[in-house]
This record gives structure tokens, sequence and C-alpha cells, in this order.
């Protein structure tokens, strides 16, 4: 299977309370950003640029604990930065999978293998090491030679421990897209779990043009892209991907991977920062939801990230697309 049972049941059973209690607008994933330090300067990251004046800053604790419990969604991805450099990182993801939370870790890998001795395999973990393609290409990206083999050899460290590992990868304007079979078949004989493939977001802090700034762009390369389901463990959304490949039309819900870092409550979403909010209420009530789910924001315009596209396929799946999500599921 492509993903735990438990996160279905977890994810199934979180959707219909919701839809018994009539709630229209609620979260499917909280991403946690405990601490944006990193140990890179990768070209595509608009997070340590974004929060250059505050990357000496972390959330206590108590606040990430109060956010997940804010949110109350099933999964929880801890990113960053590198979640790894967080002083109580050990500690927020026992007290997190205590709660019955599903963890996604997104982490560069460089710290990995080191620290695998602070936490221990569940179903409900799953490491997320970031690979932008095979070893010269990735390596420039983040800017550290060695730095892919350093990863690869932290994942493979981590399957051998007895983790669930999947890996993450950001296709850039100049990435190929015979780089990333190579990466994925590579990363396919590694014995990752699954990986997940998106395209990038074109962050303004990021001066570089490294994003695929047009729809055109993003179609051309996911349309092949989209069909390799059965040659590599792709865990992204077969619907997301079908939308991404020009084949699906889709509106953006961008409440749907709320963010919590050391300013408050990022709003309106994810990848765009118009404030931060003190509350998890506060952001689902003074946030113009109306306006950024329609695409009217020039910033929304060329945005086909997963976070704010699955969870529609997740809000709006008819029967017919649940059963074929099933069997996707279950035919890996």
């Amino acid at each position: 299977m492509r993903f735990p049972i438990s996160l279905y049941v977890s994810m199934v059973g979180w959707l219909a309370g919701n839809k018994f209690r009539g709630v229209e607008r609620f979260p499917l994933v909280l991403m946690l950003e405990p601490t944006h330090r990193c140990n890179l300067t990768c070209s595509g990251c608009g997070r340590i640029r974004e929060y250059h004046d505050t990357l000496s800053q972390e959330m206590t604790l108590q606040e990430c604990l109060t956010a997940i419990e804010e949110a109350k969604t099933p999964v929880v991805t801890i990113t960053g930065g590198e979640p790894l450099l967080y002083s109580k990182i050990s500690e927020l993801v026992e007290e997190t999978l205590a709660r019955g939370k599903h963890i996604y870790f997104c982490t560069n890998g460089l710290l990995l293998e080191e620290s695998l001795h602070l936490f221990k395999p569940s179903p409900h973990f799953t490491w997320n090491v970031h690979f932008d393609g095979t070893e010269p290409v990735h390596d420039a990206i983040i800017g550290r030679p060695g730095g892919f083999k350093k990863a690869l050899a932290a994942v493979r460290a981590a399957k051998e421990r007895g983790f669930r590992v999947s890996t993450n990868t950001t296709v850039f304007k100049e990435s190929s897209v015979e780089d990333l079979a190579s990466l994925f078949a590579q990363l396919t004989r590694a014995g990752v779990d699954g990986i997940l493939v998106a395209p990038g977001f074109s962050y303004e802090e990021v001066v570089r043009d490294v994003f695929l700034t047009d729809k055109n762009e993003i179609v051309e390369k996911f349309r092949e892209i989209s069909t390799w389901g059965r040659k590599y463990p792709i865990i992204s959304n077969p619907l997301y991907l079908e939308f991404v490949a020009g084949k699906r039309s889709l509106k953006c819900t961008p409440w749907g991977n709320p963010t919590r870092n050391p300013r408050g409550w990022k709003s309106p979403c994810y990848l765009i920062t118009d404030t931060h909010y003190p509350t998890f209420a506060e952001l689902m009530e003074r946030t113009d939801w109306e306006h950024y789910a329609s695409g009217a924001d020039p910033r929304c315009a060329q945005c086909m990230v997963h976070c704010g596209f699955e969870p529609t396929i997740v809000r709006q799946m008819g029967i017919k697309d649940l059963w074929r999500m099933v069997k996707w599921n279950i035919d890996a």
C-alpha cells in the first residue's frame, strides 16, 4: 500500500466528522514550522529569505502542541527550515505521536543519519527527504557538494532501522524530465516507500528565475511525469497529477494546509504571506478565503502547487474517484 491503512482511517473519520457537523472549511494537514533555521541556502527556497530577520527564533514546545490541538488535523507535516535543528524536536515528535497524529517529517537529509537514534519507527511516522535531481543537479541546487550522497545514505540507514521513508521532489524550470526519471529509479532501488513530486512556486523573495512560471511549462513536464505511477512508487495524488498535466481543472483550497511558524498562523496559505495571526480561529475567521480560492489574486495565477489543490480533490471526490483512489493505494 502507498499509505498506511491507519492514515486512511484517520482521514476518512476526520472528513466524515466535519461533514456531519456541517463544517464548510476545515484543514486536512497542519504545516508546522517550529524553526526556519537551516543548514543550507537552496536556490529555490523562499523560507530562509522571507524570514531572514527571524531565523534565530523558534516556537516553544507548548506553542507547537497548542497549534496541533487548534488545527485538529489527522496529519502534521513537520517542516522548516531544517526541523532537525529545532531544540525540542524529539519531544515534539513523541508528543505529536502520543496524540494519535500522523507525521511527515520534512528534512534535507544532511543531519538525518546521525539523528536517527532520537526517534523510533512507527506506522504513524514517515521521514520525507528532499531530492531535486540526480547527484550533480541536486548538489548544484542546494549548493553543497556531497549533499546528495549524504542524504541518500541517510535514507538507506533509516530504512535499515525500520522507518518509513518517502521523498519529495520540486520540479523547476531547468529540471530535466530525463534526469527526474533517473532520480526516481535510483530512489526506487534505495527502497523508499513513496515519491512526492510537484511544481515549485515562484516566491517573490527568490531573485533567480528557477521556477515554472507558465502553466504550459508545468503541463509539458507533467504530461510525462504523470504516467510514471507504475514504474516508481509515486504517492502524489493521481488526480492531482492529472491536474498538473492539464487533464483536469481544479480550484485552490487555500485553508487545506494551514501553516504555523514562529511568527504565528501564516495567512493566507503556505506559499503566500500577507500577515500572521496569533490563533487558528483568527486565521480562519479573518482571512478572505473566497478571494484566494477564486484565483483572483494575481500571485495565484500560475500556482499549481499540491498543498492548495490536493485538498480540493479530497473535498470534492465522488464515488468514481474514491474507488479509483482505493485501487491506486492498494495496487502499489
